[in-house]
């Protein structure tokens, strides 16, 4: 009889002091293995292996965000974790990460979910590489940063094309709801979009 495990702790391995050209190669290494988030800055290698909860609420939130821009009619590239990089200095994989209209060569948002540390302290990369804005969900709640000419500044609603329309009380209810009930949360998604544009 086979056992299959389910790893629902996440684990991080934090490596400093290396080059870009070792951090490539550590890269090419983990072709292949599904689900290893790999980040570069600043001769610091960041490997990431989400557990059960971590995967579980990134799907939860692309999911609800599907469900937003499904019903405001808005067209979207949803690029998942997708490498985002500038040659050299900077690689991130986002858990999820959105072009609003058409397909980009990077996107206009990333979405970190945080379980063991980092939020704020992961801006500097995406600051390199010029992400317009982020979100982080942390011990269930999204916290927003849009990018201005001095950095990254906290926000409390979403500054890009038409997710300025996003309730995030709404969102933030759903994603916990969502542990109980996903087709609830949907429901409750949809019913609350539609209210706000009829």
């Amino acid at each position: 009889m086979i056992q299959l495990l389910t790893k629902s702790v996440e684990q991080r391995l934090i490596h400093h002091g290396h080059t870009w050209e070792q951090f490539k190669l550590i890269q090419k290494g983990f072709e292949g293995f599904p689900g290893v988030r790999l980040f570069y800055y600043e001769g610091t290698i960041e490997i990431l292996m989400p557990g059960r909860d971590h995967e579980f609420f990134s799907r939860i939130i692309a999911m609800l965000l599907h469900v937003f821009f499904e019903e405001i009619g808005v067209e979207f590239a949803p690029t998942g974790s997708m490498d985002q990089e500038r040659e050299g200095i900077v690689s991130a994989q986002a858990d999820e990460s959105y072009c609003i209209g058409d397909l980009k060569p990077l996107p206009d948002l990333s979405i970190e979910v945080i379980f063991t540390s980092g939020g704020p302290s992961k801006l500097a990369r995406y600051q390199a590489l010029g992400i317009p804005e982020v979100w982080f969900w942390q011990d269930g709640l999204f916290t927003l940063y849009h990018l201005r000419e001095n950095g990254y500044e906290r926000i409390e609603q979403s500054e890009l094309p038409h997710l300025d329309r996003l309730n995030f009380d709404v969102l933030t209810q759903c994603v916990l709801m969502a542990q109980t009930s996903r087709l609830e949360a949907i429901r409750t998604m949809r019913a609350a979009v539609k209210s706000q544009t009829n």
